[in-house]
């Protein structure tokens, strides 16, 4: 028998915002670019949560609309993205059978939140890594 997929909650914005590389001039194409990249890990997991994963990454503003893929669903949060993250750990946590659940953000006030619920967390490093340093 399977055991349940690890819950993995993006905050698309902690995350696109964690590496300085023009995010801010299109901030949809950047949640797009960080949905594609997050296929792999519903199949794969992360490094220290190996295995199946459901994926939820959390977009808010200008990336409010965003289309799902297979294996990575995206929410549109209405108001407040760390709201509806919140949101959704509690609704995952409540389960009689809760599973483990992950949110990757760097979040400090966000973390607190998710973990009161029971939640982990991770940051955004473990599903982006850092940018190549530069050699000058």
């Amino acid at each position: 028998m399977l055991s349940e997929p690890t819950l993995l909650i993006v905050d698309a914005a902690n995350v696109v915002g964690s590496v300085p590389d023009g995010w801010w001039q299109d901030r949809r194409a950047a949640a797009v670019r960080l949905r594609d990249s997050l296929v792999p890990f519903a199949a794969d997991g992360l490094d220290s949560f190996p295995g199946r994963a459901e994926l939820i990454l959390v977009v808010e503003g200008a990336a409010r609309g965003v289309e799902s893929l297979p294996g990575v669903r995206v929410e549109s949060a209405p108001g407040s993205g760390d709201d509806r993250i919140v949101e959704l750990v509690a609704d995952a946590m409540s389960r009689p059978q809760a599973r483990i659940c992950v949110v990757v953000t760097a979040d400090r006030g966000l973390r607190q939140r998710v973990e009161a619920y029971g939640a982990q967390c991770v940051g955004p490093r473990a599903v982006r890594p850092p940018p190549p340093s530069r050699s000058d």
